[in-house]
């Protein structure tokens, strides 16, 4: 697929390969330990303008494909999670502003997004609101010139080191029709970071909790108008369900290269452990299903490419078959290093514990496959 892309685009890859080798992977389990933003490596993907390639040259970005944007995130997610959770937040919070944005709007906060100045984050989930996003509770109330902001959102990516964070918050009724977006500075009065979580997994992700209180929000930052929120929020998780995907990729192909190293120069009875036949079965079946993933998640680039718009089933494919077969590939690399998979001087150790969350958020599988199933419903 590499051979597809144009040959700007090939070197972008091609620089995102020496980055992760030389730099990230290095980094990798010290970002896992500390549970540290990883300040260093973002820095250095935004001084290399990677944070700019999902926004438009008008706003300083430095665009391509969205092919090109998922084979990033594999790369990074290859080596380090984290990072790769890190970077696709923060196009998960450019996509609404640039769909659903004003020109203001776009002009006030995509370049600092671009530039890496500032650090995207996505505000949905709510402790009463998690899978069923269109029951949150958080309040936003206009008066004059702004809303009032009044609620809690929980598991936040990035929360804490956000400066732009795309909030949903309820300015009508009950249900999706009384949800509203908005875009929120960190150094708005009223909001505040709350608890930071301690995480099995992802630890350089950091999550956490958000607090409005009598938050104000300039009237401008809505995005769209009063109830176009939960639209503007399927849209935007819908596009991001691919990018999930090519993080599970990612997690699956970093532990099936290391366990296809370490099988390569393990010795028991006398042989190379991936010399037994029944490794080379276990094997075959991890390459096999990363292929399987790999079709489904750049086939959806490749839609999203060209502008197609019936593409919902086929993301909630990708990010439900990519994640099972991310958490599926790290288990059986911790099974090929045998007891050494189970410590922390290697790398599967730690995919195995980066590669669950993948089947939880964006939607965990469980909707992924209401929604594959209710398509065929007549």
């Amino acid at each position: 697929m590499m051979n597809q892309l144009p040959d700007e685009e090939r070197m972008v890859i091609d620089l995102v390969k020496s980055i992760v080798r030389k730099e990230i992977a290095p980094r990798a389990a010290t970002i896992d330990e500390l549970e540290e933003f990883p300040w260093d490596v973002v820095t250095r993907l935004a001084t290399q303008g990677l944070f700019g390639i999902f926004i438009p040259a008008e706003y300083n970005g430095s665009p391509t494909s969205f092919r090109t944007f998922l084979f990033v995130v594999e790369e990074l997610a290859s080596a380090c999670a984290s990072t790769a959770v890190i970077y696709g937040t923060q196009a998960n919070c450019v996509s609404p502003i640039l769909g659903s944005g004003t020109e203001e709007i776009k002009q006030k906060y995509l370049p600092d997004l671009a530039s890496g100045r500032k650090i995207g984050a996505l505000a949905i989930t709510e402790p009463e609101a998690g899978s069923d996003a269109g029951s949150i509770r958080t309040t936003a109330v206009r008066k004059g010139d702004r809303y009032i902001l009044n609620g809690t959102k929980c598991f936040i990516t990035s929360g804490n080191v956000a400066g732009t964070i795309l909030t949903y918050a309820r300015t009508g009724g009950p249900g999706p029709k009384g949800i509203s977006a908005f875009v929120v500075e960190n150094e708005f009065p009223g909001f505040s970071v709350g608890k930071v979580e301690k995480k099995l997994g992802i630890r350089g992700s950091t999550t956490a909790e958000l607090i409005f209180k009598d938050c104000e929000v300039p009237l401008e930052n809505r995005l769209g108008e009063e109830g176009d929120g939960f639209g503007i929020m399927v849209r935007g998780l819908t596009k991001s369900r691919f990018t999930v995907g090519a993080i599970s990729l990612g997690i699956a192909r970093g532990a099936f290269e290391a366990a296809v190293r370490y099988a390569n120069e393990r010795k028991q009875f006398g042989k190379r452990i991936l010399e037994f036949q029944g490794m080379q079965f276990m094997f075959a079946d991890m390459a096999t299903k990363i292929e399987a993933a790999r079709s489904l998640v750049y086939r959806g680039g490749a839609l999203v490419d060209a502008e197609e718009h019936e593409y919902a089933v086929l993301a909630s494919m990708a990010k439900l078959f990519a994640s099972d077969i991310a958490v599926e590939v790290a288990s059986m690399a911790v099974q090929a290093f045998g007891g050494y998979g189970f410590i922390r001087d290697y790398p599967v150790e730690r995919s195995y514990r980066d590669a669950k969350i993948t089947q939880i958020f964006e939607g965990t599988n469980q909707i992924q496959r209401m929604i594959i199933g209710r398509h065929f419903i007549e």
